[in-house]
């Protein structure tokens, strides 16, 4: 879990939106996404907060190889009836993040 992850369960917090972290949604594959909203069964919500988007050298996610990654993973939630939220630093530094999951909750 990272800082900026953090930052995004506190601003969750304050508005009363439960969640729960580093949920496995895919049976047999080992993605996880940082934030499940409410609860699997209701919201079918998934987070996935984009650290570093804007770092020089890249690797993780902004790699080639990450961003096919994610790609598959975000595919695969949507094919199974996820909705899929992803959010970069930006957006959750300046609360915007938190604004779209409230209305995403409604």
């Amino acid at each position: 879990m990272t800082a900026l992850e953090d930052t995004l369960a506190f601003q969750l917090d304050a508005l009363g939106i439960p969640y729960t972290r580093e949920f496995r949604a895919i049976p047999g594959r080992r993605f996880r996404w940082d934030f499940l909203i409410g609860n699997a069964e209701k919201s079918r919500l998934l987070v996935e907060v984009q650290g570093g988007t804007w770092a020089r050298e890249r690797s993780g996610h902004s790699s080639g190889s990450g961003i096919a990654r994610d790609c598959e993973k975000n595919n695969l939630a949507v094919l199974q009836g996820w909705r899929t939220l992803m959010f970069t630093s930006d957006t959750i530094k300046n609360g915007e993040a938190a604004r779209i999951i409230e209305e995403a909750c409604r």
